[in-house]
């Protein structure tokens, strides 16, 4: 069966994100970046919450055509384009770029995709991850520590209050030569 995966860069304090959606502050470089290809293009869906996804379909798609874009980045704008997409939206009615718009985050339909022969299912949005975490969703969490302090107050923390209590067990760890730490943890025993 496959796995529902959290992929997400946080800074030392825990933000995913600066204020008004900043992620300047992200080290990705060409090592991090064709990391981040390897993993992706092994899944066999990206699951996006509708600001995520409208943000990577205003910028992925045509990617590879800027002559300013670095080779992993030409690499992961298809991967971006061909990767089966499922947006949670309760305003969208369509996504373009082979993607299926879904209204609500339903257990047994996540469970039937999880059913399907392929690759691990990525999610991606602070909201839809936490709608995740709430119900128990989320097989693993590969969070991507950036050396950086954002300070109290300065973005949107990762784990919002969950509501519930999520016991870890460290799968393994990566350093990357910008400094970012990947932690790679699988759930644990509730």
């Amino acid at each position: 069966m496959r796995k529902i995966i959290l992929m997400c860069s946080v800074s030392v304090d825990g933000y995913f994100e600066g204020l008004d959606r900043d992620i300047s502050w992200n080290l990705v470089d060409e090592e991090l970046h064709q990391h981040f290809n390897d993993e992706c293009k092994a899944m066999g869906a990206f699951l996006d919450g509708r600001i995520t996804h409208e943000l990577m379909a205003g910028y992925w798609p045509t990617a590879d055509q800027d002559p300013d874009s670095t080779p992993a980045e030409v690499e992961f704008a298809g991967i971006w384009r061909d990767m089966p997409k499922f947006v949670f939206s309760r305003t969208l009615t369509t996504a373009g770029w082979n993607t299926t718009v879904m209204h609500d985050v339903v257990p047994e339909e996540i469970a039937e995709l999880k059913a399907q022969p392929g690759g691990d299912l990525a999610v991606g949005g602070a909201n839809l991850a936490a709608t995740f975490m709430r119900l128990g969703l989320i097989d693993e969490y590969r969070l991507y520590v950036h050396p950086v302090v954002l300070g109290q107050g300065q973005g949107r923390p990762l784990f919002e209050a969950p509501d519930v209590r999520m016991n870890l067990k460290l799968a393994g760890t990566r350093t990357f030569g910008n400094g970012v730490v990947l932690l790679h943890y699988e759930r644990g025993q509730d």
